[in-house]
């Protein structure tokens, strides 16, 4: 399967207002509806999978980078990127809003129906580039203030059973109104992540 082009982008659960993410109008933008996530199970019992995902299928090794802006106002409000065998199987990396001076920066892997989540304690950062590195069943994430300087966030395991799966940029809201969110720079390509 060839990398995906901007036109084979899809929305997965729609967001209620978005525009760009065109070949003519390569910056994504669009405002999450309330109420809207991507967990399972773990520790708070609910399962919610309604997030919006602006995504393509990929199948194979690839790296898919984008920069992202977000202008949250609630708890939870995030914005980063996402890779998806279905609804029990699935990864994210983002930086989820706590207050105007405190945010998590971190991931979550969702393997049989049960989230985790990797955070570390970071100040506000409205703009992030991140990068997600597909080699085989294995992904990392990692992140970056500039675009130069990549931080490795995690490294995971999720296997897909042969299937293509679903990668794309992700943005949603458990428990605020909705906020402005921007990607640019969206790309998916090889990957140069090294076996060892």
């Amino acid at each position: 399967m060839p990398f995906p082009s901007r036109a084979d982008f899809r929305w997965t659960n729609p967001p209620p207002a978005w525009s760009g993410g065109t070949e003519a109008d390569p910056g994504l933008r669009f405002t999450t509806a309330p109420d809207t996530d991507f967990w399972q199970r773990t520790h708070y019992g609910f399962r919610r999978d309604n997030g919006h995902v602006w995504g393509a299928a990929v199948d194979g090794d690839l790296a898919l980078t984008a920069r992202v802006t977000a202008d949250p106002n609630a708890q939870y409000d995030q914005l980063g990127l996402v890779c998806r065998v279905g609804p029990d199987d699935w990864a994210k990396c983002s930086v989820e809003y706590e207050t105007p001076r405190h945010s998590r920066l971190g991931s979550v892997v969702t393997v049989g129906g049960y989230s985790d989540w990797a955070t570390q304690d970071v100040g506000p950062l409205a703009t992030v580039w991140y990068r997600l590195d597909r080699r085989g069943d294995d992904l990392r994430f990692s992140w970056s203030p500039d675009g130069e300087d990549w931080r490795q966030l995690r490294i995971a395991h999720l296997a897909a059973g042969g299937r293509p799966v679903t990668v794309g940029v992700y943005g949603c809201s458990p428990t605020g109104p909705g906020f402005a969110c921007r990607a640019d720079h969206v790309a998916v390509g090889p990957t140069d992540w090294a076996r060892p």
